[in-house]
């Protein structure tokens, strides 16, 4: 992986929630794909890199989702977890102003025209 070059990262499971978040950040952050599951060598390379950083988690509100915030719960016990909620299920079904609300209120900055529920 390489170097990450912020303080804040994010780590959502796939690639369409990852593109769905990154438009809605307006602050600079990293965004990481542990693309549905993560493997133990993933989890240590992640460890070393993300000791000193913010961490949060948004994943899905299924099964999958959970099973996966419990490993990262154990991994990163300090990270924040991010919850949509269960009625969307998923992070790239969710509506924009939906996860601007999410991350606005873990103090991660957001495009003020995602807040508005249009």
């Amino acid at each position: 992986m390489g170097i990450l070059g912020h303080d804040k990262v994010i780590i959502v499971e796939g690639t369409t929630d990852k593109r769905k978040v990154k438009t809605i950040i307006k602050e600079p952050i990293d965004i990481l794909c542990t693309n549905g599951t993560i493997s133990a060598t993933l989890l240590d390379e992640w460890s070393d890199t993300l000791f000193d950083k913010d961490v949060y988690v948004l994943v899905d509100a299924d099964e999958a989702g959970e099973k996966l915030r419990r490993k990262l719960k154990r991994e990163f016990p300090l990270a924040e977890h991010l919850y949509i909620d269960k009625m969307y299920r998923e992070v790239a079904s969710a509506p924009e102003f939906h996860l601007a609300a999410i991350l606005i209120a873990a103090d991660i900055e957001v495009h003020a025209q995602y807040l508005d529920r249009g």
